[in-house]
């Protein structure tokens, strides 16, 4: 069975998709706004090939959808779809980071 999160083509955390989401689950942004939201909270600065794609794929997926543009911007949105294959994604990254804290004796989130 592939899940929401293999559709969605998320496979680590610094991938375009999964940061496209992430900055989406915020609001809509065009996407000058996108890259630099995501050079903000991830530290990862996406080239125009790799954001353009990544949202094309996206957008091909049915997880984001371009709004109505007011000029020559085009803003996104996440899509239900989208928010699911999301939140698959960060329970993922969730379980990996929790096993990691404890095999290393870390107290985070709940693990000790």
């Amino acid at each position: 069975m592939t899940t929401n999160r293999e559709r969605a083509g998320l496979r680590r955390p610094n991938d375009p998709p999964l940061l496209i989401l992430t900055s989406l689950a915020s609001g809509p942004k065009h996407g000058h706004a996108l890259a630099k939201d995501i050079d903000g909270f991830a530290g990862v600065t996406l080239g125009p090939g790799a954001l353009y794609g990544a949202i094309t794929r996206l957008e091909e997926r049915g997880l984001i959808e371009p709004l109505a543009s007011e000029d020559r911007r085009r803003p996104y949105r996440i899509t239900g779809a989208g928010s699911e294959a999301l939140a698959e994604a960060v329970a993922d990254m969730r379980r990996i980071a929790d096993v990691g804290a404890s095999r290393l004796g870390l107290v985070w989130g709940g693990v000790g």
